[in-house]
Order: structure tokens, then sequence, then C-alpha cells
């Protein structure tokens, strides 16, 4: 007979789960395995709140299996480090984005990408190495290995860093891999979310021309003044976007939501890249036509590696990057979530599980 989440790991833990797809979390008794030789175990002080996070709670991609503890933006402190760890001591400050697995074999994990990692373990809703659920940051503790844990630095805030464990690394990591990160470049942002504004933030770091593209006019003056962008396009402003045609070296699509690609092909300059970070439920139409015309690109990136995580929260520290967020409490997480569904949040989810997550 399987055992309970309570019961299949020695350390006793507590969290917040969904038990179905109404999505609806409340207080849920888990355990944790004890500290292996390369594992550090951290109480968990903060952990955002990406959108991702309520696909998965209400099942929106098929595949998750209940219950579910979400939560994938991890910031907290050690408090036990495995014999052979030799990157972290008791009392440093640390971070766990997506990723706590992978294989380590692959061509992906040798050119450290284990983002691409054909067997990458999530941080929640993955199925461990010993046949346990993978439970993640809606919880008071944590176990990971040394080698998915970032090192967090000192003047970087924990509550405001904790989103780019996920919104940062989804847009700094494209940005590089596919050079749009040089100084005089015009670069799109698509959306002015949780992913987009911190877009926007590394973008502007690298000396970049930022263009916010919003469904919202309202979003504008926050967009310029507030982010820092150059310009705003209004994305079904036909004017305003026939004015930019064939502007953009680059363009960062974070929309989750069904939306056209063609307007945006439209905004390339030739070999200009479309790099799409957002997971829409449905399919999008790829128009072909426009691309062999300029030899545009549409293409994808997932997360980013480790390596690429532990650069991107330095690159934050030193140039003073951090989200926009509404530090929220664990009572109020199904409100959160609504509103989050709502785009009713200026940017960015963060409980304060530290203080609030209370044992019952």
């Amino acid at each position: 007979m399987a055992k309970s989440p309570e019961e299949e790991h020695p350390v006793k833990a507590f969290g917040w789960a969904a038990r179905d797809q109404s999505g609806v979390l409340s207080p849920f008794k888990l355990s944790r395995r004890t500290t292996g030789d390369k594992d550090v175990t951290f109480k968990v002080l903060y952990c955002g709140i990406c959108h991702s996070d309520l696909h998965i709670i209400k099942d929106a991609w098929g595949i998750t299996q209940y219950p579910v503890v979400p939560g994938h933006e991890i910031v907290g402190v050690v408090i036990e480090v495995g014999s052979k760890v030799q990157k972290f001591k008791v009392g440093d400050k640390v971070g766990v984005g997506c990723m706590v697995g992978a294989c380590h074999s692959c061509d992906s994990c040798a050119n450290n990408l284990e983002n691409y990692c054909p067997e990458v373990l999530y941080s929640c809703d993955s199925t461990y190495y010993d046949g346990t659920r993978t439970y993640g940051g809606f919880s008071d503790i944590m176990v990971v290995d040394e080698h998915f844990v970032v090192c967090w630095p000192d003047n970087l805030p924990l509550d405001a860093g904790a989103p780019l464990l996920c919104a940062g690394i989804t847009t700094y990591s494209p940005l590089k891999y596919f050079g749009l990160d040089k100084p005089g470049m015009h670069i799109g942002v698509v959306g002015l979310g949780g992913l987009g504004h911190v877009a926007v933030k590394f973008a502007k770091a690298f000396g970049v021309k930022v263009t916010v593209i919003s469904t919202s006019p309202d979003k504008k003056n926050e967009a310029i003044e507030l982010l820092g962008a150059d310009s705003f396009l209004v994305s079904h402003d036909l004017d305003q976007l026939q004015a930019a045609m064939g502007t953009m070296d680059g363009i960062i699509d974070t929309i989750s939501a069904t939306h056209s690609l063609l307007p945006l092909i439209g905004l390339l300059k030739p070999h200009g890249k479309l790099v799409l970070v957002g997971i829409p439920d449905m399919p999008l139409e790829l128009p072909v036509m426009p691309l062999l015309m300029g030899r545009k690109i549409v293409t994808g990136s997932l997360i980013g590696s480790m390596k690429e995580t532990q650069e991107m929260i330095d690159f934050a520290a030193k140039h003073n990057i951090v989200a926009n967020v509404e530090v929220v409490s664990m009572d109020y997480v199904n409100i959160a979530m609504e509103r989050l569904g709502k785009a009713d949040v200026r940017y960015r989810f963060v409980v304060d599980i530290g203080n609030t997550l209370k044992a019952s």
C-alpha cells in the first residue's frame, strides 16, 4: 500500500497544496528526505507566484498529479548541509528555481544546459528518483541537491529577488543566448507582467533600446516612467504597429494567452528573432511567408541552466535589478491566484512563507 505524503520520508514538513482541478490551496502535511551527502536543507522564507503555478494547480496542461504543492521561485536560509557539500554552509542565503534534478549524462547536461535535459526534474509535480513526488516552495523546508541551489548575494533582497529564479532567468537567458544583449540594439518585450517587467530591466541594464508591446494602453506610463522602457506600442493599434514595422532586432514574447504572431514578425528587422517564453494553452498559428521574406526566426526558450541562473542572480545584484512585488501572506494565496488569473498584480506576488506559513 502506498504511503501518504506525510509518511514517505523521515522529516516532517508542512505546506499548502491543491487537491483537484479547482486549484484551491489549503494546508497540507508532507515529508522531506533526510539531508544526503550532497544535499542542502533550507528553511523557506519567500516564494514567488508564477503564472505556471496557476496552470499547474488547475491542471491547464493536463499533466498535474494531485495533491500538488506549487512554488518554484524559492529563497531561504540553510539549516543543514550534507558531508560532501562544498558551496554552502549553515546560515547561507540560497535560492532554488524550477529544477531539482537532471541526468548529468546527456549532451544538454554536458554543456551546462540541464534545463533541456530529457530527464529534468522540476521543483514541483515531478516524480523524483525514489518514486515520490516533488513538492514546491509553498512549504516550510526544502531539501535539494547542491547542484540546483543558487548562492544568494547579500545585497539582493530575498522577497523582491525571489521571482528572478523563474521570471528573471526565463528572460535573461534568451537575451544573452540569442545575442540580444548588445548596446544599441532595439528589443521588443511583449506583455508587461511578471516576466515582461524584468525583461525590460535586464535589457536596459544591457544598454538595449526597449519597446514594450501591450494590449493595455494604461500601462504606457509605468512602462516608460517606472521601468525605463524607451517606447510603448498598443498591440491592437494598427497605426502604431505600422509605424514600427521592421525596426526591432529581437522580441521577447512573454504572453501565455493565445495571440497572433503575424504583427510581431512584422516588427522585426531582416534576420530578427522572435523568442517565445510564455506557454499558451492552445497552439499558435505560424505564418511562414513573413519569415521567408526576411530570414526571420521564431524560436523558444525555457528557463535557463544553473550556470546561467547563478550568472543572472549575480548580474541582478550588481545592477540592482529586482522584481516589483506585492508580498502576501499564505492565507491570502487563493485570492492572489484569482487576481493573477485576471492580471491584477503589478507585477509579481511573493508569499511570505517564513512569517505566515503556520502548521495546523
